[in-house]
């Protein structure tokens, strides 16, 4: 009987241990899958805006053609050889300066007509391409997209094309071919692999360069048959990745399986296994954006966990055990003392044994917690290094300004000094004494624009200290004054008698405030009066500073992506979208908010809010 109980309480025992590590197992894979679903979502932004940006860069060149007299009357006398000449010249010079594959011109039969490669041996020109879906969408629709592999050079792109119109009929189709291969480059250096496939789950894009080509599902004979004949991937093979379905979390999330044994491939990412797939269709086209992490490192974790909690439930059970054993042999001490002795050695023993494997795994959390903490500082320094291209990009925006600042004391300086030459030469040493007393106030003059510029530049320890705002703000208008007297702004700015004082880095500070007042300038940059308000409050220990422009206001797109990297609503090479994210995250280390949003009376206006320094 004894035994008996003894060997059920052990079983039971054994039950708690397994399911708890079971449990756990469970709990922590679910909670690294869900954080392994919010760096994917956010990946997934990062590589959707990247492609949508690639292809816009393109998108408005085949219409552009149109507004080229010589291709419109290249189509309507298609034998006048001169004109053919000129096209393929300009179609030429066009694709070079434009970076593009390739850009032709086609009749409404769909022959090619001129083409930017025509001193090729394997030129377009006079090819019939009337085939290719692409032309087709263009004459029922007035354009049309197409990603496929060349049918002469077998160099895939992507095809955007256009329909040319006279005055009254449509007279051909504009076709710009682009590659998509220095956005793959760059998806190569991320931490996940990434893959676009088509509609018929074809990857024409990837990370990957053996996965390209290769199809996500079995493609039917009809689907073969349709590119057979639009010859869109070249007769490829397109051979099956090898991904299986395993479960589907919902939200585009779902857990695949890439089997070992599919297209031989050399990749920095682990290319089977099993995968956290995250997928997105791509708005304006019939692909859609796939995101796999790899759940080694999660399984991993998991299982520790899992170890963990088997450890623990062992241990508290190992303690009912000898409680329980303890008290049965206070009952038999006399007739069982050597059996107690016995079972407790081997109780002592197991006990130590446990007590080894907890500071074993104990050791590894610290290494892990070690690892954390690293990670942390790489990160702190990137954002440093971040904060400082910010400010050299401002001082590249500056330094045209200052430039011609500084040109009209250095020429004054040259006139000053030779007057001061002859004025000595005829013995008038008063108005010589003058001119070098007019040289030293320039070259102070000069002093303090550079060193305003100097201490601008400088790296910042990052530390906070008291910050008169006002001074901070003046410091900021002088970097920006040669700005400011182009534009003609008039800047309102009132600093208050008690002026407020700030607990914040005064370097990192001034760099918020040159963005801020820039981008204030840069929107009312079409105005023939701009005006900038400047206006201070302090309330419950902060102090909030408003930048108002007079500007058109921010639209609703704007303020709902205010902070969002890389948006931006300035033209295309004036800016990178970053000014705004680097100023928000520089006044959140100083415990502060920045926000922006439309004044009731007209134009934007930002407030900066930052912590008050404690009174002396």
């Amino acid at each position: 009987m004894p035994r008996s109980r003894t060997l059920a309480l052990l079983l039971l025992c054994a039950a708690l241990v397994g399911l708890s590590g079971l449990a756990s197992y469970r709990v922590a894979q679910r909670l690294g899958v869900a954080e392994l679903q919010a760096t994917g979502l956010h990946r997934l932004d990062l590589y959707a805006a990247s492609l949508e940006r690639e292809i816009g860069k393109y998108a408005f060149l085949p219409g552009t053609l149109s507004l080229e007299q010589g291709v419109l009357d290249l189509l309507a006398r298609p034998d006048d050889a001169e004109a053919v000449a000129r096209v393929n010249t300009y179609l030429e010079r066009l694709n070079e300066r434009a970076g593009t594959l390739s850009i032709y011109v086609m009749d409404t039969q769909g022959r090619v007509a001129a083409a930017s490669n025509w001193r090729r041996p394997d030129s377009f020109v006079g090819e019939d391409l009337s085939f290719r879906p692409y032309f087709r969408d263009a004459m029922a629709v007035g354009n049309g997209r197409f990603f496929g592999i060349g049918t002469t050079r077998g160099d895939p792109g992507y095809y955007l094309a256009a329909t040319l119109a006279g005055d009254q009929e449509v007279l051909g189709v504009a076709v710009v071919k682009v590659s998509l291969e220095q956005l793959e480059k760059s998806w190569s250096t991320v931490e996940a692999p990434v893959l676009v496939a088509d509609e018929n789950g074809v990857v024409i894009l990837s990370a990957v360069a053996g996965w390209k080509f290769t199809t996500l599902r079995a493609l039917d004979d009809k689907t073969r048959a349709a590119f057979d004949h639009t010859q869109q991937y070249n007769h490829r093979a397109l051979q099956p990745l090898g991904l299986r379905d395993i479960e589907d979390f919902g939200h585009g999330a779902r857990l695949v399986r890439i089997a070992a044994d599919g297209p031989a491939t050399v990749s920095v990412y682990p290319v089977s296994g099993r995968f956290l797939a995250q997928s997105r269709p791509l708005p304006g086209t019939p692909w859609t954006l796939t995101v796999l992490s790899q759940l080694e490192q999660v399984d991993s974790l998991a299982q520790s966990r899992a170890a963990l909690a088997a450890i623990a439930a062992a241990c508290l059970c190992m303690l009912g055990v000898i409680v329980a054993e303890r008290r049965r042999h206070l009952r038999h001490r006399l007739a069982a003392r050597e059996a107690l002795q016995k079972a407790h050695d081997e109780l002592e023993r197991k006990v130590e044994e446990r007590t080894l494997d907890l500071s074993a795994a104990n050791q590894q959390l610290q290494d892990e917690v070690a690892e954390r903490i690293r990670a942390e500082r790489t990160l702190r320094a990137a954002q440093d290094e971040l904060v400082q291209a910010g400010k050299l990009a401002v001082i590249g925006q500056l330094s045209t300004g200052i430039a011609h600042e500084l040109n009209q004391p250095l020429a004054a300086l040259r006139t000053l000094s030779a007057n001061a030459g002859r004025f000595l030469e005829r013995g008038d040493t008063a108005t010589a004494r003058g001119n070098l007393e007019r040289i030293a106030e320039l070259a102070d003059r000069m002093g303090r624009i550079t060193g305003q510029l100097r201490n601008f530049a400088r790296r910042s320890s990052g530390q906070s200290e008291s910050v008169r705002l006002c001074q901070a703000v003046d410091n900021a208008l002088s970097l920006l004054e040669a700005r400011i007297g182009r534009s003609g702004a008039v800047i309102e700015r009132t600093c208050p008698a008690d002026e407020p004082v700030a607990l914040c880095d005064a370097n990192r500070l001034e760099q918020v405030l040159v963005n801020l007042i820039g981008n204030a300038l840069d929107a009312m940059a079409d105005l023939a009066q701009p005006r900038i308000e400047l206006r201070w409050e302090c309330a419950d220990g902060m102090v909030r500073l408003h930048v108002r422009d007079h500007g058109p206001g921010l639209s609703e797109d704007a303020r709902a992506r205010l902070f969002e990297p890389f948006f931006t609503t300035k033209p295309a090479g004036e800016g990178l979208g970053l000014g705004l994210v680097i100023s928000a995250g520089i006044v959140r280390d100083f415990g502060g908010s920045l926000h922006g949003t439309n004044h009731p009376d007209g134009g934007a206006v930002f407030t900066l809010e930052l912590p008050l320094a404690p009174s002396p």
